[in-house]
């Protein structure tokens, strides 16, 4: 009976985690596990370039993307 109550739901996230991260497309809005907010300008195998102000790039890790914003 647990393990529906406790495994099932995380692996629920974690596959709906690994979907947002697949489908990640440049120009995407995002919000990261940090609250930063930034626009997808690169995307590679594990890494992302937002862009968080005007010429202003950071590279973070693809698992840091928390949400992305509605278009």
């Amino acid at each position: 009976g647990a393990y529906f109550l406790m495994i099932r739901p995380q692996n629920k996230r974690a596959k709906a985690h690994q979907k947002l991260l697949a489908d990640l497309t440049k120009g995407d809005e995002v919000i990261t596990v940090g609250g930063l907010m930034g626009k997808v300008s690169k995307i590679n195998d594990d890494s992302i370039s937002l862009t968080v102000a005007e010429n202003v790039d950071i590279h973070i890790q693809k698992s840091a993307i928390s949400h992305v914003l509605p278009k």
